[in-house]
């Protein structure tokens, strides 16, 4: 397969580095920065996102300009994967209108609002800007540096359309990396962008140390409003006990490189919000849909408490123990799945 992967941040990179390493497969690797692809090229490694990771030495790299990549390299191309921030993603799709490809994005979250008065999951997006593209979303429990170290992993392909699922299990299964298929793209979605609002809520208890039987309870709750939510948008219960719902999300809320439960750890710790995004170096998705989550679910009637929470404490309006305390203080209720 000829396959050309869209961003060189670390998941982009190693995705593309898994794909790579499949001598039945040409992998392209394009990033804007032809700085950064000249450095890639020469040393085999991206030292920015993954430092001290070797990449395959059949990878190829590429800043070739956007007009003459659509011409040279998407035309031929048996798959298009789109590795870069939610935030850039309607970018992306508008640039690859009538691709004849399949196309595959692997940003989790929602967007913030555009064109309408709450922010869209990506295939929304999609739907939006390029409703012609055969696309879909591949996701699950994923660390990029696990990944690009070849590191045991198993993600999900989710998308409306067979083909795309097919060319996408095709493109990464190995035997290293599982690729699961699924149709619920909506879950698979909802599952990726809420597990790190949750996450965030998650490493705050552990660095105020509330204990392991606190982070469990947050944990089970937090699949609850996750759950919830999908729901309502049209997913599936099923997916979210699945890999794209509970993996993901046990991974990000306990994993500590997460970059989400840092954020939380930070917080707890007495930092700014800025101090936490700042030491990172790279995008915490969690930090910027959270509020978009909080709106989505308000618009749907949704009870989301656990992400109400995140919101206050990331806007200011909470202090670290406040947000844990007004999540302790619920009115008790009867468990139940679709319950708070």
């Amino acid at each position: 397969m000829k396959i050309i992967v869209l961003g060189a941040g670390a998941w982009g990179t190693a995705m593309a580095a898994s794909a790579a390493a499949q001598s039945v497969h040409q992998v392209t690797l394009w990033a804007r920065d032809a700085t950064q692809v000249q450095a890639m090229r020469a040393q085999h490694e991206n030292q920015r996102y993954l430092a001290g990771v070797s990449l395959p030495p059949a990878l190829a790299f590429s800043s070739t300009p956007w007009p003459e990549l659509r011409d040279k390299l998407l035309a031929q191309a048996d798959l298009v994967v789109v590795a870069s921030p939610m935030a850039a993603l309607r970018q992306m799709l508008s640039g690859l209108r009538g691709c004849p490809a399949p196309v595959a994005w692997l940003c989790k979250g929602f967007e913030a609002p555009v064109s309408t008065p709450f922010g869209l999951l990506a295939h929304e997006v999609q739907a939006q800007v390029a409703p012609e593209l055969m696309a879909g979303v591949l996701s699950g429990p994923s660390f990029a540096l696990e990944v690009a170290r070849g590191q045991p992993t198993a993600l999900v392909a989710a998308s409306v359309h067979e083909s795309v699922r097919q060319a996408l299990v095709a493109a990464f299964h190995s035997p290293v990396l599982r690729v699961y298929a699924n149709e619920d793209m909506v879950g698979v979605e909802v599952g990726g962008a809420v597990k790190n609002v949750l996450a965030i809520a998650t490493g705050l208890c552990d660095g105020l140390a509330l204990g392991l039987n606190a982070r469990a309870a947050l944990i089970t709750r937090g699949l609850a409003e996750m759950t919830r939510l999908g729901v309502a948008l049209g997913g599936r219960t099923e997916t979210f006990m699945g890999l794209s719902g509970l993996g993901d999300l046990v991974l990000t809320a306990t994993g500590d490189l997460s970059r989400n439960r840092q954020v939380g750890l930070a917080l707890a710790h007495g930092q700014t919000l800025a101090q936490a995004t700042g030491a990172l170096g790279h995008v915490a998705e969690g930090v910027y849909c959270a509020r978009t989550v909080v709106q989505r679910a308000a618009q749907l009637g949704v009870a989301m408490p656990i992400a109400q929470a995140v919101v206050a404490l990331l806007d200011g309006r909470m202090a670290p123990v406040e947000a844990v305390a007004s999540l302790m203080e619920r009115e008790p209720t009867v468990e139940l799945a679709a319950q708070g």
